[in-house]
């Protein structure tokens, strides 16, 4: 009794708070259907706008539609008047025929021959027929198709439809473009997205944007140009109300076709050392008890084993690119291209964990002698490891080691151009070349990676449909 005593002694100390409240509410009321009338009345004059330029062409045609039948049919008729004169008893032949009856000489002979010159010019128009005026309108055939689909998309801009916002993280440019978007409000969900693309060109001023409706939040787009830049863009359509576009994202196809293999688990594959998955798209290495029982025997600095692995398919020719992941962990891990004529002599010029590399003490300088050991490999690679990308030292390398190491991108590509002899690597997630040198094509060449201590990379996996229609239905 005495609390439901204060609840009642509290609403009744409120109860000018909640006729404040009902005055408020009552004013929302009359505001929300003055300005329902107000944006009924502007839509309305928004459509009449567009009723009067529309009346407007269409008088505008039908205007000079009926000035050209007019002309046309003057032609025609004074065309039939000059025929009608040459039949008999009619026009040109009854004059001849009067004239034929002159009995003066002069008055005849003068008479006659401007009358020949007429009928000649008559007769010519008998053996080249034509009509003086076309009888149809084509010309003047209005074309709306253009307009048309302008006022199908015509849609209302609603905010109670968010924006969507492109996901970059999750949108992928490889063998295919996946784009995917979310909405990260809590307002209702669209019925339907509209995804926009169009590709980047100096050249062209018009931009024409290709369109394509998505049921999901994301999208597969296939037949884009290599080497190329897009942009893209998506709205939420909910009936005939759609959200405003989201902010354009630019994305980059990679340089070259994207060149599809996997791990070669038979070439040179140390299994002691290295373990593939199932599929044969990841690599990981593992400093094991081999490497610790190896070292126990040394008292000095050693060559530690990289252990090689390469690609089950090789390329002849043209250009080609492929990417793939290098775990953060890694310690070291080289990759790179090899020509088939030295694939032996690649697995083949490992040391062994016991062999020395030089005396601790020995005084040799570990940057000359890291540029020395990577012009004598059998092929071309980068080191990469520690989360970082590491420049190999060249005449034409900044001096300065600090400044040939840069940053680890997610994903690395390589592009191969065989005709060029050509190899570059690439922060595949901005299609950015890091580092390009000249590599001999004489022969095939495979893919090559070489992994040492604790290391795994993992294949880039090509953009397929299905996987994200089967996810977003998820």
């Amino acid at each position: 009794q005495e609390k439901l005593s204060k609840d009642i002694e509290y609403l009744i100390s409120k109860e000018s708070q909640v006729k404040a409240h009902i005055t408020q509410l009552d004013l929302l009321l009359k505001e929300t259907e003055c300005n329902s009338e107000r944006a009924k009345q502007e839509a309305s004059q928004s459509f009449e706008k567009l009723y009067h330029v529309l009346e407007e062409k269409k008088y505008a045609a039908l205007r000079a539609i009926e000035t050209s039948k007019n002309i046309r049919l003057e032609k025609l008729q004074t065309q039939v008047e000059e025929y009608q004169g040459l039949l008999e008893n009619n026009g040109l032949v009854g004059y001849a025929q009067e004239v034929l009856k002159e009995t003066d000489p002069s008055c005849f002979v003068q008479t006659a021959k401007q009358l020949h010159v007429r009928i000649q010019k008559a007769t010519e128009s008998l053996k080249s027929f034509r009509p003086a005026a076309e009888t149809t309108f084509e010309d003047f055939v209005v074309d709306t198709a253009k307009q048309e689909d302008i006022l199908g998309d015509l849609s209302f801009h609603s905010n109670g439809l968010e924006i969507p916002e492109i996901n970059e993280e999750q949108s992928r440019m490889y063998n295919k473009a996946l784009i995917c978007w979310e909405c990260p409000g809590k307002t209702d969900p669209a019925d339907i997205y509209v995804l926009e693309y169009h590709k980047l060109n100096r050249e062209d001023e018009s931009v024409t944007w290709q369109k394509t409706e998505v049921c999901g939040k994301s999208k597969v787009l296939s037949d884009l140009d290599d080497d190329s830049s897009y942009a893209f863009r998506v709205r939420g359509y909910k009936g005939s109300i759609c959200s405003p576009w989201s902010r354009e994202v630019i994305l980059r196809t990679p340089p070259a076709p994207v060149f599809s293999f996997l791990f070669d688990d038979k070439c040179g594959y140390n299994n002691e050392h290295l373990q593939l998955n199932p599929r044969r798209t990841s690599v990981e290495s593992r400093a094991g008890f081999p490497l610790l029982l190896g070292s126990e025997r040394l008292q000095v600095g050693c060559y530690t084993t990289l252990d090689y692995i390469i690609g089950d398919t090789g390329i002849a020719k043209g250009k080609h690119f492929w990417a793939f992941h290098v775990e953060a962990y890694s310690y070291l891990v080289k990759v790179g291209v090899v020509p088939s004529n030295k694939i032996q002599k690649l697995f083949h010029s490992t040391h062994d964990v016991t062999s020395p590399r030089y005396e601790q003490d020995s005084g040799h300088d570990s940057g000359s002698e890291d540029a020395f050991f990577d012009s004598s490999q059998p092929c071309t690679l980068v080191t990469l490891g520690m989360k970082k990308f590491f420049i190999p030292a060249t005449p034409a390398a900044p001096k300065d080691p600090a400044s040939r190491i840069l940053p680890l991108p997610s994903c690395l590509g390589i592009c191969l151009d065989c005709d060029r002899g050509r190899v570059g690597f690439y922060d595949a997630g901005r299609m950015k070349c890091l580092y390009e040198c000249e590599v001999d094509c004489s022969g095939i060449m495979y893919p090559a990676f070489a992994l040492m201590g604790g290391a795994a990379v993992h294949l880039e996996e090509a953009v397929t449909a299905k996987y994200r229609e089967y996810h977003d239905d998820i």
